[in-house]
């Protein structure tokens, strides 16, 4: 299969390589030569998002992932680049409450180097899981219903993926290899926040000059985003002491008690102005009705759009606490960096104006947000070490992400953001953007 499907990737490169020779010489209209090479890209890259939603490759399904990082490594392969997997291992992983205890169980990153003649370094990411349990292909297969095609993962993020390498194809049909190097890096572990490849990512980040993150665009607006909301979890723990509730209730520490006061001393961590928003979610205590409790817990959910704001959270979080109900009673407090903020910056801001540019080359109008939305994503992580302008939702423009029937990208789509990320990669390596 496998051998297949790398026959059929190399049948695609000629025919690349064959289009561009038809097009004359690259000198004479380079962004002619490129939009016809989306435009015949256009099919190709149909084929390969119906390839990979037809592999299951929920988070945690380790035999899926595989498969898929299979096939996008062959691909690579195939086109020059140097393709190494990632492993992650025990010591590099950060722990959340839904971490895979083994970190075996957790997908693997493929990372591909082109090294060019130039000095550029230039990172594109995606990523290849997605929420959906086993099995549910088998009721939802792909399809294409007009100018939609659905499947399970095909917005998030698979076609990111597929765009990814497709533009590479693009890049050397076109021998446009000007950069000094363009890494592709894959991870399989986004939808649980990154445990394994966010410290990869960061390395990553800081080696490059820049990095392209293919998350989806939207479909009520072609766009390219400049910042996301960082996401974080609180857990607070109260133990207490059990007793009878009826014979014995003073002998007991009533961990409840003890929350519900840590609760409303707790309540107003919230900067709106900021964006930090702090707030109490979920809770859980006692055991039994006639049982003083011995413990409770609370989680509250984060989101922040500053990188410092998750250390001053904790820091008021663990001052506060100090402050108790029932001096007898235990009060703790974890915090989980899920995901930190993407924050715009004037360097991510000029690239964008640049690739606006590029988009009106072909009459389209390209809108830049530099305001968080939703979610985190992982080009925060790759920001994390670098100064250097990290853009995101350089992909397809897509619908439905995490819903059960839903889920699609518009079709479309395909050859604007195939010449935008083409001629914006090409621009970016011989110094044309900034």
């Amino acid at each position: 299969m496998r051998h297949a499907v790398l026959t059929s990737w190399h049948r695609t490169c000629a025919a690349l390589a064959f289009a561009l020779l038809a097009l004359g010489p690259l000198q004479a209209q380079p962004v002619d030569a490129v939009r016809h090479l989306a435009a015949s890209e256009k099919s190709r890259l149909m084929d390969t998002l119906k390839t990979m939603v037809e592999i299951e490759t929920g988070s945690t399904n380790r035999a899926g992932l595989d498969q898929l990082s299979a096939l996008v490594a062959d691909r690579l392969k195939a086109m020059g680049g140097e393709v190494r997997y990632i492993e992650p291992r025990d010591e590099d992983v950060y722990r959340m409450e839904d971490t895979p205890e083994d970190a075996s169980k957790i997908g693997r990153m493929v990372q591909a180097t082109f090294r060019g003649t130039g000095s550029k370094k230039i990172l594109l990411i995606a990523h290849m899981d997605t929420v959906y349990p086993a099995g549910m292909l088998a009721q939802q297969p792909y399809r294409v219903d007009g100018n939609k095609a659905y499947g399970l993962g095909i917005a998030d993020d698979k076609q990111g993926v597929a765009t990814i390498l497709h533009t590479v194809a693009m890049l050397q049909a076109l021998k446009a290899q000007q950069y000094g190097v363009l890494t592709v890096f894959i991870n399989g572990d986004e939808e649980l926040s990154s445990p394994a490849s966010r410290k990869h990512l960061a390395e990553q980040g800081a080696a490059h000059d820049v990095v392209l993150s293919f998350e989806a665009s939207r479909v009520e607006s072609d766009k390219l985003s400049l910042a996301t909301s960082g996401i974080g979890l609180a857990t607070l723990t109260v133990r207490g002491r059990a007793s009878h509730a009826g014979s014995a209730p003073e002998l007991g520490v009533n961990a409840l008690y003890e929350l519900s006061h840590q609760l409303l001393q707790l309540r107003d961590l919230s900067v709106p102005e900021r964006g930090l928003k702090v707030n109490w979610t979920v809770s859980r205590a006692g055991v039994v009705r006639n049982m003083i409790p011995p413990g409770a817990q609370a989680w509250a959910d984060i989101r922040l759009l500053r990188v410092s704001d998750l250390e001053e959270v904790e820091k008021t979080l663990r001052a506060r606490i100090a402050n108790k109900l029932l001096p007898q009673a235990e009060v703790s407090v974890t915090i989980e960096n899920r995901r930190p903020p993407l924050e715009a910056t004037a360097a991510s801001r000029a690239l964008a104006a640049h690739a606006q540019g590029i988009y009106r080359e072909i009459g389209q109008t390209l809108v830049v947000d530099d305001k968080a939305e939703g979610g985190g994503t992982d080009a925060a992580f790759a920001a994390l070490r670098t100064t250097a302008p990290v853009i995101e939702r350089m992909g397809l423009r897509g619908f439905g992400a995490h819903t059960t029937n839903a889920e699609y990208i518009l079709i479309d789509s395909i050859e604007p953001r195939l010449y935008l990320a083409t001629r914006l990669i090409m621009d970016i390596a011989t110094g044309k953007a900034p």
